[in-house]
């Protein structure tokens, strides 16, 4: 066929608005709360402007504009003093709340000396902030559960990390429903996977089992890893946990829980968090779990620059064609629609319940000869299994 054949054919176009440039409504994840908490002022990029962030004498984390309602200064560049942040300009102290409380060389606050103040939660040893393009508080039932073990002595401390990812941060939520990609993407091999939709959570269940083709052996003395078991929910747009299980050869079983969050610096960037805990054991016991996390840690780390690799090559794509096996693409949008129109915009469609369990058979089947063939391609090479 040549390209001036192909003008008859019924080729389907890639059809893609441009990103939105509202932020999704909901709470988001900065990072571990402690990074602010050493008396100075940090700046943060996020939806679409500067922030500063600081930690008030009383011990309360505070998120700002960045930017003096005064003249213009860089609140972020300023100093923390006492419950205030001071400008560098010319001094004048903004509490957390947003109001200025003191100018050193004037009798009196001008009455409208405000600026826009962030409601923030410390939670877990992590930092939130809310967003809402209404300007409206967080409802009473939006909250982030708190995290089994992650103020615990028998689990670890969280391995954390962060990277800026130069796309809309739709990419990475499609990740939800996407099976085949941890088998190409990830070298992960998937056995069942179901997705459940509701209100303002979206879950992604998921068993598997090892990838000898693709994993390297266990070494002399450790057990092998035979499989996983996963169930991850975003609680809002962009903070997912995952409660995550990797199973071993003689019934051993290791319990993590995983991060994965975001925040939108604008529409066409984002910062990616991932962060982990691992829980004590008899046969993970002390610092063995500690070294477990870090190397656990690593090992995400490699699988979101696995994911980066792909969205920052591709294309955005609100039509995608899918096939029988691709999972619920569409109803999932429709579920993160919600976060992007005003509350009273809302439709019953975007956040009743919705469940969806994948045929995984034909997927096992061609995934297993694969698998298959790839080993017996490595042993005529004389290459380990």
């Amino acid at each position: 066929m040549t390209a001036v054949d192909s003008r008859h054919d019924d080729v389907r176009a890639i059809e893609a608005e441009a990103a939105p440039t509202r932020f999704a409504r909901g709470w988001h994840c900065l990072g571990l709360s402690s990074r602010f908490k050493d008396g100075k002022p940090h700046t943060v990029q996020a939806f679409g402007q500067k922030l500063v962030v600081f930690q008030s004498g009383d011990g309360k984390l505070n998120v700002l504009d960045a930017y003096c309602r005064h003249m213009g200064g860089d609140l972020s560049q300023g100093t923390v003093k006492g419950n205030e942040i001071a400008c560098p300009f010319h001094d004048w102290r903004w509490g957390g709340d947003g109001r200025c409380k003191s100018i050193p060389y004037s009798r009196r606050v001008p009455l409208r000396a405000r600026t826009a103040a962030w409601t923030t939660m410390d939670q877990d040893g992590l930092l939130f902030v809310w967003n809402d393009p209404e300007g409206n508080p967080p409802p009473a039932d939006v909250t982030i559960p708190v995290i089994e073990g992650a103020t615990r002595d028998d689990w670890t401390d969280w391995v954390w990390s962060e990277t800026i990812v130069n796309t809309n941060c739709r990419e990475v939520v499609d990740n939800v429903v996407d099976m085949a990609h941890f088998f190409y993407v990830h070298y992960s091999f998937p056995t069942y996977f179901k997705n459940v939709f509701e209100g303002n959570t979206a879950t992604q269940i998921m068993k598997g089992m090892g990838r000898p083709d693709a994993r390297p052996p266990a070494k002399n003395g450790e057990p092998a890893m035979i499989g996983n078991t996963s169930v991850a929910t975003y609680h809002g747009p962009s903070f997912m946990i995952d409660d995550l299980t990797y199973h071993y050869e003689g019934g051993m079983d290791i319990n993590s829980v995983l991060i994965n969050a975001h925040y939108p610096i604008d529409e066409n960037s984002f910062v990616l968090h991932s962060g982990i805990i691992v829980q004590r054991t008899e046969s993970l016991p002390g610092d063995a779990a500690d070294v477990m996390a870090r190397k656990m840690g690593d090992f995400i780390l490699k699988g979101f620059d696995q994911d980066i690799q792909i969205w920052k090559n591709k294309t955005r794509i609100d039509n995608p064609l899918l096939c029988e096996e691709d999972g619920p693409v569409y109803q999932l949008r429709r579920w993160y629609e919600q976060f992007y129109v005003d509350v009273a915009d809302v439709t019953p469609e975007m956040v009743e319940r919705f469940e969806y369990e994948l045929d995984t058979t034909r997927p096992v089947e061609a995934w297993r000869k694969e698998v298959e063939e790839n080993l017996a391609r490595k042993a005529a090479e004389g290459q380990p299994a």
